[in-house]
């Protein structure tokens, strides 16, 4: 069975302020009302163009999301 997305980047969080994906996944983290359970590309992108003000660019969830993609067929 594979990890939610949202799982899949907590392993991501550190303390390193100039990685962007460390930063991401630790605001994710503080987010409530993510959708913790989605492995859905679609959902989780309009979640975050919606309703979040914590991504500069899009760019670093589609990073994420190719890493979490890449990390889930192992």
């Amino acid at each position: 069975m594979t990890r939610s997305f949202y799982h899949y980047l907590l392993t991501l969080r550190g303390n390193d302020v100039q990685d962007e994906l460390q930063v991401f996944a630790h605001h994710i983290a503080q987010d409530h009302q993510f959708p913790k359970q989605s492995e859905d590309y679609h959902e989780l992108s309009s979640y975050l163009e919606m309703n979040t003000d914590y991504l500069s660019t899009m760019a670093i969830f589609d990073q994420a999301w190719e890493k979490y993609v890449e990390n889930n067929q192992k």
